[in-house]
């Protein structure tokens, strides 16, 4: 008897999980942003002292497990998992990161969406007795991810308004078994959408429908009412996706334009010349673990439904033609467990 399944994509966690400690290392731009006193760190060069942007990203991430396994009062061998990814060819930033740490680790690949899906397979993981404590987190870099998506820096090619800025950053949490919270206590794991939007560089217009799809999935698997979260956050759909999904939820009852909101457009001010917002897999997991977790321990928020947002495509589908896959995964964090009731 599946217990703690709930309608075709929700589960809700009967001993909800603690996210005990959060941790945030970013870059210039980002630290020059206006969320810029929440984050742990900001470096004032986009290498940190490596001779490439891989292996920048890789010590980002890095520093970062070391950081929030050091806020947590935990010794790294205390870890049972580390989930990480991010947007390089074999997640190599992950692997990179974490080969010294000794700790078992499981690499994914979700795209911008990484981070909630290190949080729905680390909570699972905690849930089903398998882990006492797993460490998720993932990474992005502006200009690896640049140079690996669309063009070398070095061609400075013109950005249409619809294009994302790829957050340099990482954000990593420590989920564990017992804690003061906030918790997890439901996910709803998200489905392949593909619209048949081919244009890398209007990645909001792609991924809203995914979001639509697993927002919606989650309101009707639980019967909570549109209002129940403080606030709805997405990864990084930016300002044409956002507007899009609210469009789209609207148009299915779901009406929460005031408490819509978006890691990619709350990460930078627009004056920063990032056209629609922020994208990558750094950027709703520095946004989360820096802003969105200070809120939630503080009682600032009480409820809030994490929805990081993925393109699932790579330079080989975009060359080939294909339309751009999506994938959304929801996570409802909550400052007491008896929410998951």
């Amino acid at each position: 008897m599946l217990e703690k399944k709930v309608g075709k994509q929700t589960s809700r966690m009967q001993n909800p999980p603690s996210i005990n400690a959060a941790a945030s290392i970013v870059g210039p731009k980002e630290g020059k942003g206006p969320l810029a006193d929440y984050f742990d760190q900001a470096v004032d060069d986009e290498f940190w002292g490596e001779n490439s942007w891989e292996k920048a990203e890789s010590k980002f991430m890095r520093e970062v497990l070391a950081k929030v396994t050091a806020k947590a009062s935990l010794a790294m061998d205390a870890l049972d998992f580390v989930i990480a990814g991010d947007l390089l060819n074999q997640c190599i930033a992950a692997s990179f990161g974490i080969r010294e740490s000794n700790l078992p680790f499981f690499g994914i690949y979700g795209a911008c969406s990484t981070i909630g899906e290190a949080m729905q397979l680390g909570a699972a993981l905690i849930e089903g007795g398998f882990a006492f404590n797993v460490a998720c987190l993932t990474s992005s870099h502006f200009c690896s991810a640049e140079k690996q998506f669309r063009f070398p820096l070095e061609l400075g090619s013109q950005r249409p308004p619809t294009a994302q800025w790829t957050v340099t950053g990482s954000g990593g949490l420590i989920l564990s078994l017992e804690g003061n919270g906030p918790y997890i206590t439901r996910i709803t794991t998200g489905k392949i959408v593909d619209m048949g939007i081919k244009d890398q560089n209007n990645m909001g217009a792609a991924m809203a429908p995914a979001a639509a799809d697993t927002i919606y999935a989650h309101f009707e698997d639980t019967g909570l009412p549109p209002d129940y979260y403080d606030m709805v956050v997405t990864g990084d759909l930016g300002a044409v996706g956002k507007r899009i999904l609210d469009d789209l939820l609207s148009s299915n009852g779901i009406r929460i334009s005031r408490l819509l909101n978006d890691c990619g457009l709350m990460i930078y001010d627009m004056k920063q010349d990032v056209h629609s917002g922020g994208s990558g897999c750094g950027c709703a997991a520095v946004v989360f673990a820096g802003f969105l977790y200070d809120r939630l321990r503080k009682g600032k928020l009480n409820r809030i439904l994490f929805v990081p947002t993925g393109a699932l495509l790579s330079p080989t589908s975009v060359q080939q033609g294909e339309s751009i896959p999506c994938i959304v995964h929801a996570v409802a964090i909550e400052s007491s467990r008896g929410g998951n009731q």
